[in-house]
């Protein structure tokens, strides 16, 4: 097939919106923003393909973009290659057929390439000076390829085998990701991506070919667990203590700590009295092992969060049965792509047209992330608060009713009171419907909402009485999340313990990565800094990355040796934050997620939309920190 005809191929079934706003920039004609090609809204979370135009006007685009795209090829050069922020913002908004605010400018021109988030100059570190990153994952990955971009030493430390974080780990059936990956992906690694929603095996094959692009494995020391990492003020120095593969302890000594280790570990396990002791296989589904097989077992799961509803449709037809423990209902979102492959025409036009793949990116930024923000605020005077936040949230409400109902269809009665949560939609993490519904008209799946009282045996016993006799236990109750940095010791000034200033779920930190108290010291993927209402983690590691390399840039231009967060910084930060969290949904009194710690404080969502940390972490002010000059035994 040509080159022209795989073009052709491709453009007949592309997304309109996408191609109109290539349209845009390849020709410099702003008609394509005006009707008759302004693209009519869609709801949910789909691609909105057509952009709810006549067919008529679809191809008059299409034609038009492969005639641009075709001359683009033939080397002709893009009209308007870098888009004003408001030329930004108008165009996302006829993108996306609602209005986009106007602050969007800068953070489009982010994602877009216009100012890369990829580090791109040199830094001048005195001789002697390092990092070191804890954490292969999604965190650690972008911070090492910023390092090794700007020329400063480092060493991330991995204490598993291989690179990806938890998608090393997670090998349950079902496993994958609910954001699109051409999102869950990094702004500056594009990938030739088979699905829309990719399962596990493709997710962990991206961050190794992330490792092997950028030649990072040379800078990775695996199966190498840290013990504590100390601050040393008269050095200016973090003592890192670790364990190497072969059992031995070793102190590496650092500059600067990144700290990349996530939030997703260790498993959390119900406190359920005889669970050690079933007499079944069991196993937590962080930890699925390799050589045991559900296959035609009676299996029970305890939970029914985000990974239950990937397992459970997945296996449902494997088993002879299936008991699936609910603490709690979840709402679900309709999955319009689930299980769905690119298009080999498309995925050779992402490839060879760059300007499509990131405008497809850019909307699908607008769709995860910040678009129902609004919505996730408590109107004061709001007649149903028990039920939802406001209008547009109890419309949500009915939306996601109406479609369950839908989907559990002759079983409507059995379950609609079980499955149907009484909080605001997105109070807890809104998941996506892998066919969760569905799952629950198969005679196989039974779905008990009844308490655990106890396991004798191989039996799972309920507060009524009812046993549940089962060959395989799988443990779906996720991880302790509000143990941030649970995995090692941080030891800062004067020795405190950085477990004493956070106690047990009550952690916090400037813009999520840095403490009062731990100069020099940075955490990715931080307290506050999940973004409940939607989206790509990974776009905010990018933020978190780019901030803490200008504070390295801004150590090395002034000769600081230490920068620390000011406390009255940190708390006025906090402060805030706590304040927009009470009139959010995560406050809501009908909730209780892994959001909130035992106090009632939201410590994992971040209150922020995406485009107010893109601002907040723009620019380093170093007036935040109490700073220090190098000192002689420091680097």
């Amino acid at each position: 097939m040509t080159q022209d005809t795989k073009l052709a191929e491709a453009i007949a079934i592309a997304n309109i919106p996408t191609l109109l706003m290539v349209l845009v920039q390849m020709t410099g004609e702003k008609r394509w923003l005006e009707d008759p090609y302004k693209i009519r809204r869609a709801g949910g979370t789909g691609d909105n393909d057509t952009g709810g135009l006549d067919e008529s006007i679809q191809n008059e685009i299409r034609d038009a973009a492969l005639e641009a795209i075709s001359a683009w090829q033939g080397g002709k050069p893009v009209a308007m290659p870098d888009p004003s922020n408001d030329e930004l913002v108008e165009m996302l908004t006829v993108a996306m057929g609602e209005t986009v605010p106007q602050e969007y400018g800068e953070m489009t021109a982010a994602q877009l390439g216009q100012t890369p988030m990829l580090w791109d100059e040199k830094i001048d570190v005195p001789e002697g000076f390092n990092v070191v990153v804890i954490g292969a994952g999604v965190s650690g990955l972008a911070s090492a390829v910023n390092l090794q971009a700007a020329g400063v030493p480092f060493t991330v430390l991995e204490r598993r085998s291989g690179v990806a974080g938890v998608w090393q780990d997670n090998r349950y059936p079902g496993a994958g990701v609910d954001t699109p990956n051409h999102l869950y992906s990094y702004s500056f690694a594009p990938y030739d991506w088979s699905a829309y929603f990719v399962l596990r095996d493709e997710l962990h094959d991206y961050y190794e070919h992330v490792t092997e692009e950028f030649d990072l494995k040379k800078s990775i020391q695996f199966d190498t667990n840290v013990i504590s990492t100390t601050y040393n003020a008269d050095s200016q120095l973090w003592e890192i203590a670790i364990r190497k593969p072969d059992d031995s302890e070793e102190t590496l000594t650092a500059n600067i700590v990144i700290s990349a280790a996530g939030i997703f570990n260790p498993p959390a396990f119900p406190d359920i009295p005889g669970l050690d002791s079933f007499t079944g296989d069991s196993w937590h589904t962080a930890e699925w092992p390799k050589d045991k097989t559900i296959e035609g077992k009676k299996v029970l799961i305890i939970g029914n969060g985000a990974t239950c509803m990937q397992i459970g449709p997945e296996i449902q037809n494997q088993v002879e049965s299936l008991t699936i423990f609910q603490r709690s209902p979840h709402w679900a979102s309709p999955f319009e792509q689930f299980r769905t492959n690119v298009p080999e025409a498309m995925r050779y036009l992402f490839q060879e047209v760059p300007l499509y793949r990131m405008w497809y990116r850019m909307r699908l930024g607008w769709t995860f992330n910040d678009r129902i923000y609004e919505s996730l605020h408590k109107d004061p005077s709001w007649d149903h608060p028990e039920r939802s936040l406001n209008a547009v949230n109890d419309g949500h409400r009915a939306y996601f009713t109406s479609y369950i109902k839908k989907e559990l269809g002759d079983c409507a009665e059995q379950y609609m009171d079980k499955v149907l949560p009484t909080f605001p939609p997105f109070g807890k993490r809104m998941l996506m419907d892998n066919g969760w519904y569905r799952m629950l008209r198969n005679p196989k799946v039974n779905l008990e909402d009844n308490p655990i009282d106890r396991i004798e045996g191989n039996k799972v016993i309920t507060e009524n009485g009812t046993e549940y006799e089962a060959d395989v236990l799988v443990v779906s109750t996720g991880f302790n999340v509000l143990k941030f940095l649970s995995t090692y010791d941080v030891v800062g000034r004067d020795g405190v313990d950085l477990r004493e200033v956070w106690g047990e779920d009550n952690a916090s930190a400037y813009l999520g990565t840095t403490i009062p108290g731990f100069p020099n010291f940075f955490t990715l993927y931080g307290p506050n800094l999940q973004p409940g209402h939607g989206g790509s983690f990974v776009f905010v590691a990018e933020m978190q990355v780019r901030y803490v390399m200008q504070m390295i840039d801004e150590m090395s231009k002034k000769s600081l040796g230490a920068v620390e967060c000011k406390p009255e910084i940190h708390d006025n930060y906090i402060s805030d934050v706590n304040k927009i969290h009470e009139n959010m949904v995560w406050a809501h009194p009908g909730v209780s997620s892994y959001y909130r710690n035992s106090a009632g404080r939201v410590v994992v969502n971040s209150p922020y939309r995406n485009v107010d940390f893109f601002d907040k972490t723009r620019h380093v002010n170093l007036d935040d920190y109490n700073v220090e000059p190098a000192s002689a035994t420091g680097s």
